[in-house]
């Protein structure tokens, strides 16, 4: 197969001067990075449906979790206590294993004013960071990528371990990447660009459409070469549990600790719509987010990596504290957050317990703002300009 390389210095265009290469075969010549904190990497974890935070971090000295929830509460003698009044869920105690080594902050009370309880819409203002009222089509860690990378032309500098990319990675000028197997996507882009490219490159003059699909081919392609290249370099030798999150996060270690040149991995843990018998499938969920993460961070830290990794996981909202009546929970507001990290500023819980006797219609009341989040790992650990990525200032957290 032509390398592309070859393909370049083959091209009857390449040979009158790369001045002359159309725009999307640019995208081939070379890559450029993200100019800020190289060293610095955030993992994004998303747990899709709204995962039930009362029953994550347990209020287990409060009557009223008790009382709203009669068959759904954890008893206080199973749960694992971690503070005089939140405990962990019993499938957390990998998690839980990480708190006490100081790599976890849990930030209570996370949401956002006016929430949606809509999972698409709540998703996309998360994804966005934009307000309740408002419609973005970008999110925000493509405008990070936009803010920072100065003249990229390629798409790894995010990269999201799925089939589709997700709003959080598309920017104005710059996308992320998703894949779920890179030397699937390199067969597939190879079999279907090159073989195809060489025969129908636009010319000077043609639709500006069809400049811009062969440069965004141009592109993903240059970014597949190099993401299979280098996830040839290291294979992880640490054991991951048996299931496709934990497969997710064992790419991402495995590219983290092969040196590839990404800023920010996205994945997900989906299943957390949880209406009916809640009980057995959050506690089946959990314990798979918490053993995948642990063997996610073993592998860092085998490697001498974790120090260089923030990991933060959220969901787009919580559950309403009163069970419902077929023993599960439905679509609520504030949630809790998790930071890990090796040096954190501040870990454990970062903020005071949900407060179960002020609701809102049956619902918590959001005590942090989620952009106050993003706004301090894009300032604190991305070191980029928060502001400008967010449309606006959010107060500055202390976990960093």
């Amino acid at each position: 197969m032509t390398s592309r390389r070859n393909f370049i210095k083959q091209s009857a265009l390449a040979t009158a001067g790369t001045m002359l290469l159309p725009n999307f075969l640019k995208a081939l010549e070379s890559q450029s990075s993200v100019q800020v904190n190289a060293q610095k990497i955030l993992v994004v974890i998303q747990l899709s449906g709204g995962n039930d935070g009362l029953n994550t971090i347990i209020p287990y000295r409060n009557d009223l979790y008790y009382q709203l929830r009669p068959q759904l509460a954890l008893p206080d003698t199973k749960v694992l206590k971690a503070s005089d009044s939140l405990a962990f869920h019993p499938s957390l105690s990998k998690l839980n294993e990480l708190y006490d080594k100081g790599y976890l902050a849990v930030i209570n009370n996370v949401g956002y004013p006016n929430p949606d309880r809509s999972h698409f819409r709540s998703m996309d203002i998360w994804h966005t960071a934009s307000n309740a009222d408002e419609y973005l089509q970008t999110g925000w860690i493509g405008r990070y990528l936009d803010s920072s990378c100065t003249n990229c032309h390629v798409a790894h500098q995010a990269i999201e371990i799925d089939d589709t990319l997700s709003l959080a990675l598309k920017g104005e000028s710059i996308k992320g990447l998703a894949v779920k197997n890179p030397k699937k996507m390199y067969d597939i882009l190879h079999n279907q660009f090159f073989q195809k490219v060489s025969k129908n490159i636009p010319q000077p003059g043609a639709d500006p459409s069809l400049h811009y699909l062969y440069k965004t081919l141009a592109e993903t392609t240059s970014s597949a070469d190099y993401i299979y290249d280098k996830s040839k370099v290291f294979q992880s030798s640490i054991t991951y549990p048996n299931n496709e999150f934990a497969g997710q996060l064992k790419t991402v270690a495995e590219l983290i600790n092969s040196g590839i040149e990404t800023k920010v991995y996205y994945v997900s843990l989906s299943g957390f719509d949880t209406h009916v018998r809640q009980q057995p499938a959050h506690e089946r969920l959990l314990a798979q987010y918490a053993e995948s993460v642990d063997a996610f961070i073993s592998d860092l830290e085998k490697n001498n990596r974790f120090q260089d990794v923030m990991i933060m996981t959220f969901s787009e909202f919580g559950r309403r504290v009163a069970q419902n009546a077929s023993n599960g929970t439905d679509h609520g507001t504030a949630n809790n957050l998790f930071i890990m990290g090796k040096n954190l500023k501040k870990k454990g819980f970062i903020n005071e317990t949900p407060d179960l006797s002020k609701l809102d219609d049956g619902d918590l009341i959001h005590q942090v703002d989620f952009r106050s989040v993003y706004a301090t790992v894009l300032n604190k650990w991305l070191a980029s300009n928060d502001p400008a990525i967010l449309n606006a200032s959010f107060k500055l957290l202390d976990f960093i």
